[in-house]
């Protein structure tokens, strides 16, 4: 008797799929060594990402408690308690979250942040970093944050006010470069106005701030639209 083989997993090893496009994120080739990327050339750029995102958030005396979305392999996840944070990771991805299983000591979802699976203000705050640019109906998935996030939405941003947006997009062209494909580039002026239409009659308030400079560049953190990333928080007053 011949016994025919069969795969049994869950989820394929090739690219996946989701909103109707391929995505690096659903890609094990990129997946299984997005912390090396980090603790490589990525390195200093996240020290100073972090720098602006805890200015940003910790004036908001009321947020003890954070949902990231898009929280990949949970690397800013596991960055929130060092600031007085409890973090919840979510992602669309299983591969991202096979790796943070390993890496991340808290809770984790895997769900569709344009349908956040909790009731009304769960948390304290919403976080996006670096994963917002992905999505195709941002106004939905703001609309979802202001839902599930009772204070304020934080976000960390790609700039398309920057140099390297070129060089980005020269890459593709020449198919060097999988993560920015299905990007959406926002600067601060484009993503206030994408809030703006999503929270149309509630009460609130925005201030962000740019990073990602040249390292001999006399600041590395100002209130100037360019940059490599900029990090912006939504403060919600009217709860």
């Amino acid at each position: 008797m011949e016994i025919e083989k069969v795969n049994q997993q869950l989820v394929p090893e090739k690219t996946q799929t989701w909103q109707g496009r391929s995505e690096w994120f659903f890609n094990r080739k990129y997946t299984d060594t997005y912390e090396e990327y980090y603790e490589g050339p990525y390195k200093r750029a996240e020290v100073w990402q972090k720098k602006i995102l805890e200015q940003l958030i910790s004036k908001d005396k009321r947020v003890s408690t954070l949902l990231e979305f898009g929280c990949g392999t949970t690397r800013f996840t596991r960055w929130w308690k060092d600031i007085g944070i409890e973090a919840t990771g979510g992602d669309i991805s299983p591969f991202m979250l096979s790796q943070a299983l390993h890496r991340f000591d808290g809770d984790l979802v895997m769900a569709d942040s344009h349908y956040l699976p909790f009731k009304d203000n769960t948390f304290d705050a919403l976080a996006f970093i670096a994963t917002f640019e992905y999505y195709k109906d941002p106004v939905k998935v703001i609309r979802e944050a202001s839902r599930v996030g009772r204070h304020g939405i934080i976000m960390g941003m790609m700039n398309r006010n920057t140099p390297k947006l070129i060089r980005r997009r020269t890459q593709q062209l020449f198919g060097k470069n999988e993560f920015y494909v299905t990007a959406k580039f926002y600067t601060p002026k484009k993503l206030i106005k994408t809030i703006d239409e999503a929270l149309k009659g509630r009460d609130y308030s925005i201030e962000w701030k740019a990073t990602g400079l040249p390292k001999w560049f006399p600041v590395q953190k100002w209130n100037l639209p360019i940059g490599d990333f900029f990090g912006l928080y939504v403060k919600f007053k009217d709860i």
